[in-house]
């Protein structure tokens, strides 16, 4: 494992300690979400989770197959994206439109407010504060295993793993770069959406890694994934 997978493993690592600690202080009696469900008591934790846990084989499994099928073509990948009825947009620049609302290439889960409407206008998509899961890539090369990390988290909201929800989302991405006192203000039900938005995330990156090493080794790959704009070669 090299000093990049480290270090993001490391981060990931501390974020679903931090958000365990947080769960556990709570008293509600229970909290569920498409697939799963927490139930708390008095110093008692269970994650009843084998419907989830069940659709996340199921999900690397399919996504191996469907990546060897495509030969791991960038393009193919798309081209299987829209046939599902998720619209596929390339736009010149997009790195650039997409970090106006804090977003990157690839799969852009559903948003509201503001960024659902900009998002909407910038992709033809109508005028709505509501948007649906799309995905949105620049025009010209794309990297195979970064193509390959947004896929696998769109087969994941495809097949209906949970931690795609907007305020999950959005919370996770606020938590990338926030120092931990973000998780003092979120109630039971935001806490699971955030663990399983970090677990989503972690299982692309690993399918990801595991490619690129089986293939060609795992040399930058960590980089091209996590960087800003990195879709492109």
């Amino acid at each position: 494992m090299n000093i990049f997978q480290r270090i993001i493993y490391f981060f990931l690592e501390q974020q679903e300690k931090s958000l365990s600690k947080k769960l556990r202080r709570h008293l509600k009696v229970s909290s569920t979400n498409s697939t799963s469900k927490t139930v708390l008591s008095k110093g008692v934790t269970m994650t009843l989770s084998a419907e989830t846990e069940k659709n996340k084989e199921l999900v690397k499994q399919n996504v191996s197959d469907i990546v060897k099928s495509c030969n791991n073509d960038p393009f193919k990948l798309l081209a299987f994206i829209e046939s599902k009825g998720t619209k596929v947009v390339k736009l010149d620049n997009a790195d650039r439109i997409l970090s106006v609302i804090k977003e990157e290439e690839g799969l852009v889960t559903g948003l509201e407010g503001l960024e659902a409407l900009y998002i909407n206008i910038v992709t033809e998509s109508g005028f709505s504060f509501k948007s649906k899961p799309m995905f949105i890539m620049r025009n010209g090369a794309i990297d195979p295993y970064y193509m390959v990390h947004q896929f696998y988290k769109w087969y994941a909201l495809h097949m209906g793993l949970p931690g795609f929800d907007f305020m999950s989302q959005k919370i996770f991405k606020i938590s990338l770069n926030s120092d931990g006192s973000i998780f003092s203000n979120l109630n039971l039900d935001e806490m699971t959406g955030l663990r399983e938005a970090i677990a989503r995330d972690r299982e692309a990156t690993e399918f990801a890694l595991e490619l690129a090493k089986a293939q060609e080794g795992s040399k930058n790959v960590l980089e091209k994934i996590k960087n800003d704009g990195g879709a492109n070669i």
